[in-house]
């Protein structure tokens, strides 16, 4: 499991006193509004900044940090990640899950079968899709429903699933 959540992504800056625009990776962009603080991955280290003010733009936050008072010293984190510890993070509902916890799983039928690794979550307007990879390299789209998904076991990076008629197809 990992330590820390993604929340953003640094998409360029915005004006000259040093504030970013943030592409959100999180399902509550409102949750900006209540952050004091934000960890930057520089790729090197990570560094942990405090937000100072924050502002929305079409699909995008605004961000000013209390570190940076000039474009120059923002510019070299456009696409760096921002991120923030598990204590920070939204509370789940009963059956939710952060996809960073679930990318990587071992995905297995209700026959006790590996069907594959779960790869990637694609976000439909009805409800997610798990995308497992099978152990041939094909694609196997999972529609995460309760008579599809029937177990997560986040601690075991395992998942139990019932294939539907025509998944395999």
């Amino acid at each position: 499991m990992e330590s820390y959540l993604r929340v953003g992504v640094i998409s360029s800056t915005h004006g000259l006193k040093g504030e970013v625009k943030v592409f959100p990776t999180t399902d509550d962009t409102e949750r900006f509004r209540r952050l004091k603080k934000v960890i930057l991955d520089t790729g090197k280290e990570y560094k942990s900044l405090e937000v100072a003010g924050v502002k929305f733009f079409k699909n995008q936050v605004i961000l000013k940090f209390r570190e940076f008072n000039h474009i120059n010293e923002v510019e070299q984190y456009k696409g760096k990640d921002l991120l923030i510890t598990r204590d920070q993070a939204v509370p789940l509902e009963e059956n939710e899950n952060f996809i960073t916890d679930l990318i990587g799983m071992e995905v297995y039928t209700d026959q006790e079968q590996l069907l594959g690794i779960l790869r990637d979550v694609l976000k439909t307007g009805a409800n997610d899709v798990y995308v497992v990879e099978s152990g041939e390299g094909k694609e196997v789209l999972l529609p995460a429903i309760p008579s599809c998904i029937l177990d997560v076991d986040v601690e075991a990076a395992r998942m139990r699933v019932h294939l539907l008629e025509g998944l395999l197809d």
